[in-house]
Order: C-alpha cells, then sequence, then structure tokens
C-alpha cells in the first residue's frame, strides 16, 4: 500500500509541474516590438533567424532615388513590428538582446502587453488583398463595421465615408495607436 501512495503523489507531483509549465507559456500571443529608427527589417531578420514567428507589414510607396522614381516597400508602421509567442524570462531576455530593438511593449516581462488576433488578421488580409492601403491617422471614434463580401470579407474595422458610393476602411493596432486605411465599395459593409 505505501508504494502505491509513492507512486500517486509522485505522478501528482509531476501533474502539477506539466501544468505549472504550461500555465507559464501559456498560449502564443501577439506583441508589439519597438524598434530604433529603420531597423524593423533588421530586428525582423534576427528574431526570424531563431525561429520566431514573425510579422513586419510593409506598404508599397512611390519614391525618388537619383533622379528616378520607383517603388519601394516601406515599413506600413514605422518603428514597429509583431512577434507572436508565449513569452517567458528566457525568451523576453533572447528577444531583448536583439540589436535594435528598443523594448517590447509592455510593464515588464510577465506583463507584456498583447495585441488582439483579430487585429493582426485584419491587417494580414488588407496587405493580403492587393487592394491600395496606405497609413491613417489613427480612428477612435466612428461606425465600427464589418467587410460583407469580396478579398476583406469579415475583416472589422472603421468606416470614414468619403464619397457617396466609396468609403475609407480603417483598420487599428490599438496598442500602437496606428491605422490603414483602403478605400473601398460602401455596399460591401454591414455594422459590426
Amino acid at each position: 500500500m505505501p508504494v502505491d501512495v509513492k507512486a500517486d503523489a509522485e505522478r501528482l507531483l509531476w501533474q502539477i509541474e506539466e501544468d505549472e509549465e504550461g500555465a507559464a507559456l501559456g498560449e502564443p500571443k501577439w506583441h508589439a516590438l519597438w524598434t530604433r529608427s529603420h531597423f524593423e527589417q533588421i530586428v525582423h531578420d534576427q528574431l526570424q533567424a531563431k525561429n520566431f514567428e514573425m510579422f513586419l507589414p510593409k506598404i508599397n510607396i512611390w519614391s525618388r532615388r537619383g533622379g528616378l522614381r520607383c517603388l519601394t516597400q516601406v515599413p506600413l508602421f514605422p518603428g514597429y513590428l509583431f512577434i507572436r509567442h508565449a513569452v517567458d524570462k528566457h525568451s523576453y531576455n533572447e528577444i531583448c538582446k536583439t540589436r535594435g530593438l528598443v523594448r517590447i511593449l509592455g510593464e515588464r516581462w510577465d506583463r507584456l502587453a498583447s495585441i488582439p488576433e483579430k487585429e493582426i488578421e485584419g491587417i494580414q488580409k488588407v496587405l493580403d488583398s492587393r487592394l491600395h492601403a496606405m497609413p491613417h491617422a489613427y480612428v477612435r471614434e466612428g461606425q465600427r463595421v464589418r467587410i460583407s463580401r469580396g478579398p476583406l470579407k469579415d475583416v472589422e474595422g472603421m468606416l470614414l465615408k468619403i464619397k457617396p458610393e466609396k468609403g475609407l476602411f480603417v483598420v487599428s493596432v490599438d496598442l500602437l495607436q496606428r491605422s490603414v486605411a483602403v478605400e473601398i465599395d460602401c455596399t460591401l459593409i454591414v455594422a459590426a
């Protein structure tokens, strides 16, 4: 009988330790990384080489280089990129060693600010749609809408009307207080 009690106690202790590890690791969440000016791609590449899931949203803009007009890619949110990870003390320290990183947004390593999955998915869908996207001032007020069909189906954001048939659809990342806007057909929207 005492052998079974000891085995049960060991099994219970092992299960508690496993639960604590799972709770400590938690679910992977999106976090915002603040970088030095023009270091977004460098930080992205360093962390991706360490097998972190990264997202650096970029848009195409026209610029002049050497008197020639050319299309270049620039970060949608200058100075920021995103990482999806269940951050523990070890991974936090590993991320913070990255050259060009200022900090991970949040109070401290165990109280990092997270970004809802829906906001990141919305930004990804806007960029994947190949519609002309542009940075936009952060929108706090306005009607929250959802796109009902087309390449941006089920993306939620704010609608700013600018013409009777067309509207400016804005998807925001609340933590960064930054937004991206795309012109859409107003017949595609429904209230969220």
